[in-house]
């Protein structure tokens, strides 16, 4: 049986997202194969072993508390259990903190095997302007973009719109779920986008709005990664964070995406060269836009995508005939032949 920690919550704004992840998780995961435990990051960033009946919403400063020492046994402080014991971990931790290489770094430095990829492919994704610098050198195709920085000059609306165009997406930069994200069409609403986005980040990006589909492809695996069929969301015009998990959410996820059959080996191949540029393994979710005239640019790649009850990346293995089960298995085996 393998050993199994499972990390979630976390002090990014995602941190209701992770535990809806987590519980998924756990209610789909094959208990004759793992013995679990889950620890949770309350958002003051303390560390908490959690019982899974005793998982809510938010994690909060109860429950025993985990310490961590670099160098030594890091050990559940009451118990005098080696987190060195387990097998493997599945950070499901959304945002910064979690999705940006800093636990990757430290189970890295614990000598535990994880889920998702490493350090440097989970930072240089996690910062959409590394990302889109990085995916540019590639030879792939980006959304046109310019960098606002904060402390710096912020260039008026009638700059950006000489630039870019009229209607841009503001977004900072180390984010995710669309937090901070922000449809600007006029001078007013580009004052509060800015100001909004740098409070998430010192960075935003400014990028010029794509008339095109928004699909999505699941990819999966280490050094030959493999591509899911393609979804697509059908939000509207802005897939925000409300549609993207309110209870009243009006989005539709389609799967697979009605596109012409001819698009879709493309679009399988541009999901799995951004995955290697940015050198992620384990899993990531590829988001991308088609336009009418056949263009595919990438949007963004997720390095640990969401598992909730809607969630792209595990409806798409299933469509693909991988379950939510057998899915996980996979990504906990990918982790433990990457340490070995």
């Amino acid at each position: 049986m393998i050993n199994l920690l499972v990390l979630c919550g976390g002090q990014s704004p995602e941190h209701e997202i992770s535990i809806r992840s987590t519980k998924n998780i756990l209610e789909a995961i094959d208990r004759s194969r793992y013995q679990i435990t889950v620890i949770g990051i309350a958002k003051s960033g303390s560390w908490r072993l959690i019982e899974e009946n005793e998982l809510k919403e938010v994690i909060v400063d109860q429950g025993l508390p985990v310490s961590i020492h670099p160098g030594e046994t890091p050990c559940f402080s009451s118990t005098g259990k080696s987190l060195s014991s387990f097998d493997v971990v599945f950070p499901i931790l959304h945002g910064p903190n979690g999705e940006d290489g800093t636990i990757q770094g430290l189970l890295r430095l614990l000598g535990i095997p994880f889920v998702g990829p490493g350090v440097l492919g989970s930072a240089v994704s996690m910062d959409k302007d590394v990302t889109k610098r990085l995916l540019r050198d590639a030879g792939l195709k980006v959304a046109n973009w310019i960098l606002v920085q904060r402390g710096s000059l912020i260039p008026s609306y009638h700059e950006v719109e000489k630039q870019l165009g009229s209607v841009v997406f503001v977004k900072p930069a180390n984010m995710g779920s669309s937090v901070g994200v922000h449809h600007v069409t006029n001078e007013h609403e580009w004052t509060h986008a800015i100001e909004d986005a740098l409070k998430y980040d010192r960075k935003a990006l400014v990028e010029r709005s794509i008339s095109g589909r928004e699909l999505e492809c699941a990819v999966l695996g280490n050094e030959t990664p493999k591509a899911s069929g393609v979804g697509e969301v059908q939000s509207g015009e802005f897939y925000s964070y409300e549609e993207k998990y309110a209870s009243t959410s009006h989005a539709e996820i389609v799967i697979p995406a009605q596109v012409d059959e001819k698009y879709l080996p493309e679009l399988q191949r541009t999901a799995i060269r951004a995955y290697q540029a940015l050198n992620c393994e384990g899993m990531s979710r590829v988001d991308m836009f088609l336009t009418e005239d056949g263009e595919i640019l990438v949007n963004e790649v997720n390095t640990i995508p969401g598992f909730t009850s809607i969630s792209m990346y595990p409806k798409l293995w299933e469509a693909a005939g991988l379950s939510y089960s057998k899915l996980i298995d996979r990504l906990i085996d990918l982790a433990i032949q990457r340490a070995n």
